[in-house]
């Protein structure tokens, strides 16, 4: 089966095939840094870097793209208002550009966490201002834009086919604008390529037509193209930016090479709080910081980075996500319980017998690997792909518990944990499994000691020690299992 994305551009899932045999370029609309990441931010990077992460495992050469938006992204999203850093940096009474630098190293260090790839490149909006005042050159010179006061506007009613990727028509923009429009357009929907800049705006660049900045819309059209192309792969970016941002990319983009910008747009929905959109406009965020530290009301503990990656692949890309902490509790445990299902097979493939792969398993592991690819090529269903390491986590607990099984099965079992659970949907995290089994081999010493005395005072008849001990172990979370064999240990 063949990879099919749902394209927003042709509302229909497409076979995805690349516009060059075997290489991809993918251009994902990356942060605007005036303030921590928030889940909302971890359900659209995650998702994508899942994308990039399944192409590689395909055998494609993938060249990945996301900007920082570091200027020009006004606080409507569209043309009106203050500029987002410059606002919060006045708040916070710091230059706008330490602002977005202190915003971007804590953005990267909230994705590490997530375990995202990092992007092949990241530009910043701020570093392509020439290429950006050449774009607009471009579009005047063909008739598309237009300069009033300093500004310059997108000529909106110049391009016939405007609003095809959201499905929206001229009146129904113009019905629907938020904001009253600048008396400086001929049309309420055109949209700023270039803004005059007012005396005191920090952030501002000598352009032909004086002292201003770049339109946000702008910024993505030209870092797409400057890195990728003219006709680009795939385009990504939250459901949220579909109209006006990505319309008004596609537009100034066409009209000034004649030629398609974006082959496949892909679009994930939004986390939603309560049915809300979480957001940092709505105050009704949760940063990842916070939810990694346990540190907000809507907490009842902190969370390991990896099981809020394991809620978002719990859903659909395409799907909202309605966050709750029940809901993250339980990805927490589901993520617990594939990471201790590997750590299980690793323990148990170093003193097993040697034999060869059961075969009855490699056909239960090739079985396993195709439905795996079905669900992804369908659109990238990671809830379904994730099914199935759940179904490794079931034929693990089975091996592991066979004195039978050989070495060489549990190292096939895991070869397949980490190239679905890690290589593709980046649950399966060798570094952090390592450290578990480290830390845990320390703890099983002490517990051995433990033990061991617990059942010297069951043997000379004083239960109350032997019941004290046992209560202190549960204290620190260790729960014991008296068995024919012996006592054993566990994790509650």
């Amino acid at each position: 089966m063949a990879l099919k994305l749902h394209n927003s551009l042709t509302r229909t899932k497409d076979e995805f095939k690349p516009l060059e045999e075997g290489r991809v370029g993918i251009y994902v609309c990356g942060p605007t840094v005036y303030g921590h990441a928030h889940l909302g931010h971890a359900k659209s990077y995650v998702s994508f870097d899942v994308l990039v992460r399944y192409l590689r495992y395909l055998g494609y050469r993938v060249t990945y793209v996301q900007n920082i938006t570091d200027v020009g992204h006004l606080t409507d999203d569209a043309d009106e208002g203050e500029d987002k850093i410059a606002k919060a940096a006045a708040k916070e009474h710091v230059h706008p550009m330490a602002l977005a630098e202190l915003y971007t190293r804590s953005y990267f260090e909230d994705m590490d966490k997530l375990n995202c790839v990092r992007p092949d490149i990241s530009p910043r909006a701020s570093g392509h201002i020439i290429e950006q005042i050449e774009l607009v050159k471009t579009l005047l010179e063909k008739g598309y834009a237009y300069e009033v006061n300093g500004s310059v506007y997108f000529d909106v009613a110049k391009l016939k086919d405007y609003g095809k990727l959201s499905g929206r028509n001229i009146e129904e923009m113009v019905a629907g604008a938020r904001v009253e429009p600048s008396p400086d357009k001929r049309n309420p929907v055109d949209f700023a390529l270039w803004k005059k800049a007012e005396p005191n705006h920090i952030m501002q660049w000598p352009s032909p037509w004086g002292l201003g900045y770049p339109g946000w819309h702008l910024e993505c059209s030209v870092m797409a193209m400057k890195y990728l192309g003219k006709t680009i792969d795939i385009h990504g970016g939250g459901l949220e930016n579909q109209f006006p941002h990505h319309e008004c990319e596609i537009a100034q983009s066409e009209a000034a090479n004649g030629v398609p910008f974006v082959r496949f747009w892909l679009h994930n929905n939004m986390v939603t709080v309560d049915g809300q959109k979480m957001g940092k406009s709505l105050n009704n965020f949760i940063t990842l910081k916070q939810a990694f530290a346990g540190d907000h009301e809507r907490l009842n503990r902190y969370y390991e980075p990896l099981a809020v990656r394991q809620l978002i692949l719990n859903s659909h890309y395409r799907s909202p996500l309605d966050f709750s902490d029940a809901a993250l509790y339980a990805a927490s445990s589901g993520y617990q319980r594939i990471t201790e299902a590997v750590k299980a097979v690793r323990k148990h493939a170093k003193t097993a017998p040697s034999g060869g792969a059961d075969k009855d398993i490699l056909d239960q592991l090739d079985a396993a690997k195709a439905k795996f690819e079905e669900a992804m090529n369908d659109d990238l269903n990671t809830a379904v792909a994730l099914s199935v390491l759940f179904d490794l986590v079931r034929l693990a607990s089975k091996l592991t518990e066979d004195s039978g099984t050989t070495a060489e099965t549990l190292g096939a079992v895991d070869q397949l944990f980490t190239q679905l659970g890690g290589d593709v949907l980046g649950i399966v995290q060798n570094e952090y499994i390592e450290s578990v089994a480290a830390s845990d081999e320390a703890v099983d010493k002490l517990a051995q000691i433990l033990i061991a005395q617990r059942a010297e005072a069951r043997k000379a008849k004083n239960f109350a020690q032997a019941d004290a001990i046992r209560a202190r172990l549960d204290e620190a979370g260790i729960v014991l299992e008296d068995k024919p064999d012996g006592t054993q240990w566990r994790w509650k």
